[in-house]
């Protein structure tokens, strides 16, 4: 459907600038997009991290620049003292927007901005988390009038929502057939294939990835503060990769004990710098990135690389039904592997991913302790979805 003969276009004092998760884009009908083309004073960029995006990055460096995001550390709108001449607005799932700010450490550090809505939203044709959730193009409506203290002078922009949404109840009250998404008993030939059949065919793809962060303080609620301070990888081909880096802040506390390690080691560790660059060179494009949780990848994600396919072995044996209590070491142990006497704790629990990895690939445990059912092929999502 089209809405453009309902923008209304309406000038702000404040800059806003839209940073929307390259999912969202992908969304027919976006109100992202129709706020950005309501305020001629702002700007839309498709991105995940503010770092390495020239544009992005000197604005939220700009004094006066603030995110809109709700959370215990933002300042509610109607006690702002002061309002931002920037406004950076994330746009995406609650899940990806709330990656999307935590990721970047540019984002991280600017002022947050949030608020309670007077009233619910009028995105009638799709049901938000909660009444105080609002759409994109409502938020910004709502905080720009706060801002600039102009009660009712953005109201035009959501001309354009209210129209959108106005349009596809219609649509629905005069559907002649039903709806896409009822769900019809179909007779479908059912064979039995494991799930994890198709992930066994990409074997020679697998990258096995484990790491080791420097904890933050206890005393400290924000764990933003995480850094990777020790990650190794095998291909099952024998390929190996291994990095023990400096911390950029001052080791934890407790962190040499956990991870078995002398804090000399980490002192005089590699250049974080060098040890990405070898660690990008590494990496393939096509790689399936396989962890035990998603603990190794938020590290790395945070010194801003993330693998563009992975897979989380400890989710998919859940999803199996096969019993993980103790970890990857028990499992191991249980499943013939001789795990317990390495260290430092890296090596052992690298070890016993690779133990576990290579009884997942020749279904012998699995035979014993997973699903004894039948799986329709059809059905069987992505990998990545798995995942």
């Amino acid at each position: 459907m089209c809405f453009c003969d309902a923008l209304t276009p309406v000038d702000s004092r404040t800059h806003v600038v839209f940073i929307q998760h390259p999912r969202e884009a992908k969304v027919p009908i976006s109100t992202c997009r129709m706020a950005h083309l309501s305020l001629p004073n702002s700007e839309m960029h498709v991105a995940l991290h503010v770092e390495g995006e020239a544009r992005l990055e000197a604005l939220v460096k700009m004094p006066g620049t603030a995110v809109l995001f709700p959370g215990e550390s933002s300042v509610d709108v109607e006690s702002l003292t002061t309002p931002p001449q920037t406004l950076i607005v994330v746009d995406g799932t609650w899940s990806n927007a709330r990656k999307v700010v935590e990721r970047s450490p540019a984002l991280r550090t600017l002022p947050r901005i949030g608020f309670r809505p007077e009233r619910p939203g009028n995105y009638r044709i799709r049901k938000e988390p909660d009444a105080h959730c609002l759409s994109t193009i409502e938020a910004v409506a709502y905080v720009l009038e706060k801002l600039e203290q102009a009660p009712g002078r953005f109201q035009p922009v959501l001309t354009a929502f209210d129209a959108m949404v106005d349009k596809q109840l219609a649509f629905i009250s005069s559907r002649a057939g039903p709806s896409r998404y009822k769900k019809f008993k179909t007779h479908r030939q059912v064979k039995r294939v494991h799930p994890l059949e198709d992930l066994r065919a990409q074997a020679n793809r697998w990258v096995l990835l484990y790491a080791e962060g420097n904890a933050w303080p206890r005393e400290e609620a924000d764990c933003s503060a995480m850094e990777a301070i020790e990650w190794s990888a095998a291909r099952l081909s024998g390929d190996r990769f291994e990095a023990v880096v400096q911390p950029k802040r001052t080791l934890g506390a407790q962190v040499a004990a956990h991870v078995e390690r002398e804090p000399l080691a980490y002192l005089q560790g590699e250049a974080r710098e060098t040890a990405l660059q070898r660690w990008r060179g590494f990496v393939r494009p096509d790689d399936i990135v396989v962890t035990w949780g998603r603990y190794p990848l938020d590290l790395l994600a945070r010194e801003g690389w993330e693998p563009p396919h992975f897979l989380n072995l400890r989710r998919t044996l859940a999803q199996l039904g096969i019993e993980r209590e103790g970890g990857p070491e028990a499992l191991a142990e249980r499943w013939g592997g001789a795990v317990s006497g390495l260290t430092p704790r890296a090596v052992r629990r690298m070890h016993a991913l690779e133990v576990i990895v290579r009884k997942v690939l020749d279904g012998s445990r699995l035979a014993l302790e997973g699903p004894q059912v039948e799986y329709r092929a059809e059905e069987r999502g992505p990998w990545g979805d798995a995942a």
